[in-house]
Order: structure tokens, then sequence, then C-alpha cells
């Protein structure tokens, strides 16, 4: 039976797995690549087929990475990289990280002395638990295209261009991304798509849903079907995870209430910025008690490791 969460609150109780704990654990087997080929399918609207899974950022299992962040990285049958990242925590320049993640694969991914017609069609699939930017939507699509500032027209591909590299439009060359902002999602599915962000919201699939690779993920992707290590293994994962997000909103609150008595007495503004640089002190603290390393905590909260080191 589905259980409702309001929007930021902590992961529900489901009869299925995160998905970004099955991403780590179930989806880099051959065996269960039609869940994440459905997702896919879904997302890009086309049909996707994994031909494997390559070498990405996900293989690394420090304290913090484990749960607060996981990436996999699939070929499909197009020689197309996908990259698919769960962000669960704030990271500011996330949007940063994006483009360093797709310019780090065009390049790894082509051999020296290899023409510029071989480099690869890069997809960046982000699905991020936390408010990125400020947007309406869901979904969102980025994709490259040349515009004239004169006449307003799209650089398009001569028809030699398109034969040779098999696309129509200069977009299809460059890196395309998606952000899927999973946790604004708080309305009864009514399309595919719809369903899948239910699914990565909620951790709930209903019986009603029909997208491509959710039939795949009731089969595999159940609760009942892990052992008993490997239960406990991810129920600390979900209590790690609210633990991180219950820390940080406590001290934004304690950061605001702080720079408002302050702003009564010495002035407004000197009190928002000391509530501010008092929240990332505390935040600090609160994750060095859990073990996150200093340079994630300097990336996250802006303090220097001396700073930190000094708390």
């Amino acid at each position: 039976m589905k259980k409702e969460n309001g929007k930021g609150d902590e992961p529900m109780a489901s009869n299925y797995i995160r998905f970004d704990w099955a991403m780590k654990r179930l989806l880099r087997n051959k065996a269960n690549f039609a869940v994440l080929e459905g997702f896919l399918t879904t997302l890009l609207n086309e049909k996707i087929v994994i031909q494997k899974l390559l070498e990405s950022e996900g293989n690394q299992e420090d304290e913090f990475d484990k749960y607060n962040r996981v990436d996999m990285l699939a070929e499909n049958s197009k020689g197309e990289l996908i990259l698919i990242e769960v962000q669960n925590n704030n990271e500011y320049a996330y949007f940063q990280r994006m483009l360093f993640g797709t310019s780090k694969l065009v390049t790894e991914y082509i051999n020296r002395g290899e023409g510029y017609d071989k480099v690869r069609k890069v997809y960046s699939v982000n699905i991020v638990y936390f408010s990125l930017g400020n947007g309406k939507d869901i979904v969102y699509h980025g994709k490259t295209e040349f515009r004239g500032i004169h006449q307003n027209d799209v650089l398009e591909l001569t028809p030699f261009q398109k034969q040779t590299f098999k696309v129509d439009a200069v977009s299809q060359l460059y890196p395309e991304y998606y952000i899927l902002k999973v946790n604004d999602f708080n309305q009864v599915a009514k399309s595919p798509l719809e369903e899948w962000i239910c699914y990565l919201n909620t951790g709930d699939i209903p019986d009603s849903a029909t997208a491509p690779g959710l039939t795949e993920a009731r089969e595999r992707l159940k609760l009942d079907k892990m052992t008993k290590t490997e239960l406990e293994a991810y129920y600390r994962h979900l209590d790690n995870i609210v633990i991180l997000k219950d820390n940080i909103l406590t001290e934004r609150a304690e950061g605001r209430a702080e720079g408002r008595a302050e702003g009564r007495v010495e002035g407004r503004v000197e009190g928002r910025a000391e509530g501010r640089a008092e929240e990332k002190r505390e935040t600090a603290r609160n994750m060095k008690a859990l073990n996150i390393p200093i340079n994630t905590i300097s990336q996250i909260t802006g303090l220097s490791a001396e700073e930190i080191q000094g708390l």
C-alpha cells in the first residue's frame, strides 16, 4: 500500500528498494538491466538498450558518498554514454558538477589520435532530492544549439553531415542534460514519466503504474527479497540520509533564528551574516560527528579546511 510523504520529508517505508540503493547494489547486474532500460526509455522517449556498464565515480565508497550520492555509467546499443546520478544532499555548485561530469566523459572515451567525429554522445541524467535552482517544473531538459544573433535562425547541419553523423540537428551531437527534481512531485501520476518520478520520490510503485521498467522493478526490487544483512545495511542507508537532512534543516532554522536575534540587537544586516556563518559552523560540526571527509564538508559549507579542523 502506498504511504504518502510530504515535500522534504524523510524517506518512507515501502515494499520496494529506493532507486539509489538499487543502482549501487542491484541494477548493475545484467539480469536487471530491464529496469534501467525502462526508466531511460521513458525519460529519453526512445528505445534504450544497455550494452554494458562502464567505470564511474559510483565505485567510490567513502563514508559520505555511500549514502549521499551514487552514479552509474551505461553504454547503449548506439555506443552513446548515459551517466545517471542520484544526489541526496544540497550541492550549491551542482550545475558545474554536471558540466564537469559530461566533459570528463567526452575526453575519456575517445582514443588518442582519433578524429573528432569519434566523440561520443553523452546524456547526463540527474535525479536530485534537493531544491536545485529556481523553477516550477519537476523535469528539465538542457541541450546545445547555435542561434543567429541577427536572424534568430538555428544553425543546421549540412546534408552530408546529417548522413555522416546519422543525426538531424547539431544539438544531437552535444551532451544533453536531464534534471529530475523528484522531491517537488506531489500529485497523481498521469503519464509514464510521472509514474517513474512517483517511485523515485516515494519508493513505492502503485498497482496502476504501467511505465516501461516498473513491471520489472516490482519483481526485482522488493524488500522481502533481501537478506537480513542486506536489509540492515539498507535501513542504515535510509537512517544516514535522514540524519544528514535533519542536521542541515535544523542548523538552517537555528541560523535564521540567531540571525533575527542578532539583527534586533546589532542591526538586521549584521545579524543575518552572523546567523549564516554560525549555521555553517554548526552544520560542519554535525557533519564532522558523522565522520564525513573534511574536503566534502568544505565543499558543502564553504568553510576552509583549517576552520573545520578547529571546530
